[in-house]
């Protein structure tokens, strides 16, 4: 989730209708970041925008952070980034129906409540206890994995600390498990592990079903400091898990770019960071990484072709301070800025339905925050190439 209240103009969303249908709206040497040519090709078809409060199923349906395509069923799942406070913890099902290539009709057909480990719906935070923090979902055969951030609160008045944590549930929202978390993403009252709102943005299975990779939104506190402007990069970690064991088997270091845009005023709010992957292609990602500075509405949405097979594993290094290592090769396929149209909160992506002619569609959704200021925002794509 990126938090952020927008006030400089409002997005005019129109609730069309009380039924289900949605109609269509209109550096040091190792963090050098290693790149290479790339074949894949993705062109902008078009956008759909939920309207603002949506209401489904005594739910209000918002925050939207990450999206998953089921081909099977030909529905697809997403999840809200509500920490409870709205309304328990939850995910979607919906249809998407695309028609000459555009995104025609939204139809939601079910929200599952995400249960705790004694059954019962994640409770809201209160001033002392932190809940959980919903950002990315996958299906996996007949359950689903989800991310938590966690929370880190360290100030002169409260210390709050709650591990990020990747959850296995069933269809129905059940628990199940977790993952074995590694040691450096632990957090802490210190300088060391997940910053306050950046941690486990992004899940990806491997085409073969053997792994599961998760990215770090940004760089651990214990391995530098966050993206800023200019020329300074930040270093992320890719965390790969063996899905038979449920233990990670390897980390990666990823170098994010810095922000985009500088913030007006000096002193306000800026931002860098990884908010999803998704698998392309045996150890290939594609990265979404999303900039926001105070002063401007809209974020910045790159997306990148990213290569895990050169990249040292860097699992055994507790800071990356002062290490040699190679980091992912990436490749920049889209900068959002240049499609001409408002980008909001990109928060989730996944391969959609084959188009007419055969081609792949990608399909992102955008994280409204819950704020009137801000576009539940559905983009499709034509992805081509190898």
């Amino acid at each position: 989730m990126l938090f952020v209240f927008h006030t400089i103009r409002k997005s005019y969303l129109h609730f069309f209708s009380p039924i289900l249908i949605l109609f269509l709206s209109g550096c040091i040497s190792c963090r050098k970041v290693q790149k290479r040519v790339s074949s894949l090709e993705m062109k902008f078809l078009n956008q759909y925008v939920i309207p603002y409060n949506f209401s489904f199923d005594n739910t209000t349906v918002g925050g939207l952070s990450g999206i998953d395509y089921d081909s099977t069923s030909e529905v697809y799942y997403s999840i809200s980034d509500d920490r409870s406070a709205i309304n328990p913890a939850r995910f979607y099902t919906f249809k998407m129906n695309i028609k000459n290539n555009k995104i025609d009709t939204v139809v939601f057909l079910q929200k599952t409540f995400l249960k705790n480990p004694s059954g019962n719906n994640f409770p809201s935070a209160t001033a002392t206890t932190a809940t959980i923090d919903p950002e990315a979902l996958r299906r996996y055969g007949n359950n689903f994995f989800w991310s938590s951030e966690g929370e880190r609160i360290v100030n002169n008045n409260d210390t709050i600390l709650l591990n990020p944590e990747i959850y296995i549930s069933d269809v129905q929202g059940n628990y199940l498990d977790t993952l074995r978390l590694p040691g450096q993403v632990k957090v802490s009252a210190g300088q060391t592990g997940i910053r306050q709102n950046g941690a486990f943005e992004g899940l990806a299975f491997s085409p073969d079903g053997k792994f599961l990779f998760v990215s770090v939104e940004e760089p651990l506190l214990q391995d530098g400091p966050r993206a800023g402007l200019g020329d300074s990069a930040g270093v992320i970690r890719i965390i790969k898990y063996d899905l038979q064991t449920k233990k990670p088997v390897a980390q990666y270091a990823y170098t994010i770019d810095p922000v985009v845009y500088p913030v007006q005023p000096a002193s306000g709010f800026r931002v860098n960071g990884i908010s999803d992957i998704m698998c392309i292609g045996n150890n290939k990602l594609l990265v979404i990484e999303r900039s926001f500075s105070t002063g401007r509405l809209s974020c910045s949405i790159r997306v990148y072709e990213t290569d895990l097979s050169t990249a040292d594993d860097i699992s055994s290094f507790s800071s990356l301070q002062g290490k040699n290592y190679k980091p992912a090769v990436k490749k920049q396929l889209l900068n959002m800025d240049n499609l001409g149209i408002y980008i909001d909160n990109i928060e989730g992506v996944t391969y959609g339905p084959e188009l007419t002619n055969g081609n792949r569609s990608l399909i992102f959704i955008a994280d409204n925050n819950f704020n009137a200021y801000e576009k539940t925002q559905l983009l499709l794509f034509e992805l081509s190439g190898k």
